[in-house]
């Protein structure tokens, strides 16, 4: 995430982007973070990565406002883009300051009292081995943990930041919410909550995000090297453009609630637990029951080529083989626009040209198949599917996943507010669902009754503090995290959903 104001979603420009990790901050947030880090007792800033230098001039516009001046330290990797800044009007006094050079790799020289900064999000897959290794080991030396290998560049520079911090300095950082949600997470935070005073989070409703054309959810960070805090200001931006963030930065930080803005005091244990990018949840006082302990869930299926493994009827028609070695499949969510999957939508899918049969070969010896399957599974093996990563690990390589029809389903990742589908055409969904297995049904009347409960607003608002949270509002929720999921009391007893003692053995194929 850093400076480009307007974003194309495809292409050469949009990839560009990505490998450097730039993703535009709007002037609105940029001041607000340079408010809160622009502070008489603040003499020295540091900004890390400075792009096309929009901290720059709100930490100018706010040291002018309050009659201060700051001296302002900057890196930026790539010449071009620093180019741009002077080109989008930053003076050359402001960029006098920046070095080109990559603030990771330099030494730890000074220390400032305050950084700012919209670090490059670079996810790791796009790290070498050699770069991450060296992160990693940094990370460790600076702080004594172990980071897993599945945080970013953004988590690094955080970390490095913090360290360079002077005593009583502070620190704005606006990052994707990978960094509270993602599996580093919690040993991280409970680091940075034993060694530094975590003043604020402050999050952004979908209609207010900073970056609309960016598939990710933004948070914005304020903490200081002081002693830790047993509470914290969580705030949640209602409305783009607004001077209210920045406002309340400038004022006493305190508890407010209007069409703007909310902010509320939080426990530091208790949104160390939560998330900082979710509400604070309730208690487990007993006035919820988790969807755990209703039903089981399952990913969908892998089918590790869908291109080979999906058919439609026309195309099963050319194949010549038999109708018994498909099952009917939904391999999109957006292949199901509404809460249903019956026979009439597969039909509609299957008229646009939408596969929804899936070749579903079991460990039957090759030679014991008809001949057009085995046609085909010489076909594969022709274009190197069995040499695949996924279909490698598989005996015979062609052996598809199994799983029981599953009565519901769940939309792994999406932005719509109905998540849970009633499966009437008894489809088994490829991995952009989750399989929902209720433990306690034994009629479709109850398992009508589970799908409406989970329908209920009341038990849909849940979903947010259990998934990751992505851009426009979209989330993503694990298998176990949607066992999670907490379903009011209120809900369960209205819909007759109270679990019996004993469950129903599920006996899921895997």
């Amino acid at each position: 995430m850093k400076s480009h104001q307007s974003l194309p979603t495809t292409g050469p420009k949009r990839e560009a982007l990505r490998q450097k990790g730039q993703f535009g901050t709007p002037r609105w947030v940029a001041k607000a973070m340079a408010t809160y880090v622009v502070q008489p007792e603040v003499r020295t800033i540091l900004e890390p990565a400075v792009g096309e230098g929009a901290f720059l001039r709100a930490m100018d516009d706010v040291a002018s406002a309050k009659g201060l001046k700051p001296q302002i330290v900057g890196y930026e990797l790539f010449p071009e883009v620093l180019n741009q800044a002077r080109e989008n009007g930053i003076s050359s006094s402001l960029l006098s300051t920046v070095k080109i050079h990559d603030f990771m790799s330099e030494a730890q020289v000074s220390n400032f009292d305050a950084i700012i900064a919209n670090p490059p999000y670079i996810r790791h897959h796009r790290l070498g081995a050699e770069q991450k290794l060296a992160l990693q080991t940094l990370a460790k030396e600076l702080t004594g943990l172990q980071i897993d290998g599945r945080a970013g560049l953004h988590i690094y520079f955080l970390v490095k930041a913090l360290s360079q911090l002077n005593p009583g300095g502070r620190l704005a950082f606006i990052m994707p919410a990978d960094t509270v949600e993602g599996v580093f997470a919690p040993s991280l935070w409970k680091w940075i909550a034993a060694n530094y005073a975590i003043d604020a989070v402050v999050t952004f409703q979908p209609g207010a995000t900073p970056f609309p054309n960016v598939d990710t959810n933004a948070l914005v960070f304020l903490i200081r090297r002081a002693a830790t805090s047993r509470e914290l200001m969580w705030v949640e931006c209602r409305k783009a453009e607004s001077e209210a963030l920045q406002d309340w930065l400038d004022g006493s930080m305190c508890e407010v609630d209007n069409e703007y803005l909310l902010a509320i005091r939080r426990a530091l244990p208790e949104a160390l637990a939560t998330g900082f990018s979710r509400p604070p949840m309730e208690s487990d006082d007993g006035s919820h029951i988790r969807l755990g302990e209703l039903c089981a869930v399952m990913r969908g299926i892998a089918s590790g080529a869908n291109e080979y493994f999906l058919f439609t009827k026309a195309r099963i028609s050319l194949s010549g083989i038999p109708d018994r070695y498909f099952v009917r499949t939904i391999a999109r969510t957006r292949d199901v626009p509404g809460p249903l999957v019956d026979e009439q939508l597969l039909d509609h899918l299957d008229l646009k040209g939408r596969p929804t049969f899936l070749l579903s070969l079991q460990d039957t010896p090759q030679d014991s198949l008809p001949k057009s399957v085995q046609d085909y599974i010489r076909h594969g093996e022709q274009i190197g599917l069995s040499d695949q990563v996924l279909l490698s690990t598989r005996r015979p390589w062609y052996k598809m996943e199994s799983r029981r029809t599953p009565p519901l389903l769940f939309a792994y990742l999406g932005r719509r507010n109905t998540r849970f589908i009633l499966n009437e055409a008894s489809v088994v969904p490829l991995t952009g669902f989750l399989c929902v297995y209720p433990k306690h049904v034994s009629s479709l009347e109850e398992t009508l009754r589970l799908f409406r409960a989970l329908q209920d607003p009341r038990a849909l608002t849940n979903l947010r503090l259990v998934g990751k949270s992505y851009g426009d509002g979209a989330l993503k929720v694990e298998p176990r995290a949607l066992e999670r999921l907490q379903i009011p009391y209120e809900v369960a007893d209205e819909y007759g959903l109270i679990p019996r003692r004993q469950p129903v053995n599920l006996g899921l194929g895997i």
